[in-house]
C-alpha cells in the first residue's frame, strides 16, 4: 500500500504540477503527504557566490527563506481543502545538501513525487537522480505541461526481464490494482526473438499481474530504427496511456550513479506521469 507520500515543493505557484498531483494520489490512497521546500541558497549559482559581501548573502538567504515559507503556506492550504493527513517540512540549513537532503528524508516514505525539469524554469535533475538511486524507493516524475491529477484508465508498463523493470512493476502494483488496464509492453528485436522463440515474452510476468487481478494486455511491438525512449513516448501518446511504470537505470561513476540513456530521455521528454523503481 502507499499510505506515506513526500512532495517535493517548487517555489513559484506556477510550477506547482507536482503538488497537485501529489494530492490527488494521496486523496486517491488515503495517504499522508509531507511536502518538501528548500529556504537556502541552492538556487544561487556557485560561481555568483565568492566575492559576495556577508550582507549581501545574509539577505539572500532571508529572501529565500521568506518564499520557502510562501512555499510551505501554499502546500498547507492545498491539503487543508482535501482534508488530507499532512506536514510541510522547509529546509533552510542543513549539514547536507539539498540533494542529500531530500534523499534522507525521503527514504522514510513510500513514495516520493518530483517535478520534471524544465529548461529556464525549474532544474530538479539532481534530485530526481538521489529519489531514484539513493533512497531505496519509487518516485514519479510529473511532466511540467500536467495539468490533471490522478488518472490510471490505462497504465504501459515497460518490461525487458531485468531486475530495474520488475522492482518497478512490484512497487506500482497498488496503482496497477486501481489501473482499469494495464499493459505490459515490450519492444521486440532480432537477437530476442531469437531467444525466446520457445516462450511469449512478457507472459510469466503477464501471468504473475493477472494474478494480482489486475486486467493485463501483452503487447508486443518491434524495436525499429528509432530510440527506445523515443520509441516509449511515441507508443504512450498513440494509445492515450495515463502513466508509464518502468525500471530506472544507470551506471557508477566515482561513486555517483548516472541516469542512463533511456531514462534520460524519458525524463527529458515526457508526457505523462513516470514511476520508476532502481
Amino acid at each position: 500500500m502507499i499510505t506515506d507520500i513526500i512532495v517535493k515543493l517548487e517555489q513559484d505557484k506556477a510550477h506547482d504540477q507536482a503538488l497537485d498531483y501529489a494530492v490527488s494520489v494521496a486523496e486517491a490512497f488515503d495517504a499522508h503527504l509531507a511536502g518538501v521546500a528548500f529556504g537556502d541558497l541552492s538556487s544561487i549559482p556557485d560561481y555568483a557566490m565568492p566575492g559576495l559581501p556577508s550582507s549581501i548573502v545574509d539577505e539572500m538567504l532571508a529572501e529565500s527563506e521568506k518564499a520557502g515559507r510562501n512555499t510551505i503556506a501554499r502546500f498547507e492550504a492545498a491539503v487543508k481543502r482535501s482534508m488530507l493527513p499532512a506536514e510541510g517540512h522547509l529546509i533552510t540549513r542543513s549539514d547536507f545538501g539539498p540533494v542529500e537532503a531530500f534523499a534522507v528524508k525521503a527514504r522514510n516514505y513510500d513514495l516520493s513525487i518530483l517535478r520534471q525539469s524544465e529548461d529556464g524554469a525549474v532544474n530538479n535533475d539532481l534530485l530526481i537522480e538521489a529519489a531514484l538511486f539513493d533512497t531505496g524507493r519509487p518516485v514519479i516524475v510529473v511532466p511540467y505541461i500536467q495539468r490533471t491529477g490522478l488518472k490510471l484508465d490505462r497504465m504501459v508498463c515497460c518490461w525487458d526481464g531485468g531486475t530495474a523493470a520488475t522492482r518497478a512493476i512490484n512497487d506500482a502494483l497498488p496503482l496497477l490494482k486501481k489501473a482499469k488496464v494495464v499493459e505490459v509492453l515490450i519492444f521486440a528485436n532480432e537477437k530476442g526473438r531469437r531467444r525466446r522463440q520457445r516462450e511469449i515474452p512478457g507472459m510469466d510476468i503477464a501471468n504473475h499481474l493477472a494474478r494480482h487481478k489486475i486486467k493485463i494486455e501483452l503487447r508486443t511491438v518491434p524495436a525499429g530504427g528509432i530510440e527506445i525512449a523515443d520509441s516509449i513516448l511515441s507508443y504512450v501518446a498513440d494509445n492515450s496511456a495515463d502513466m508509464v511504470v518502468m525500471g530506472g537505470y544507470g551506471h557508477s561513476r566515482l561513486r555517483e550513479f548516472v541516469l542512463g540513456g533511456v531514462t534520460r530521455g524519458i525524463l527529458s521528454t515526457m508526457t505523462i506521469p513516470v514511476f520508476m523503481s532502481h
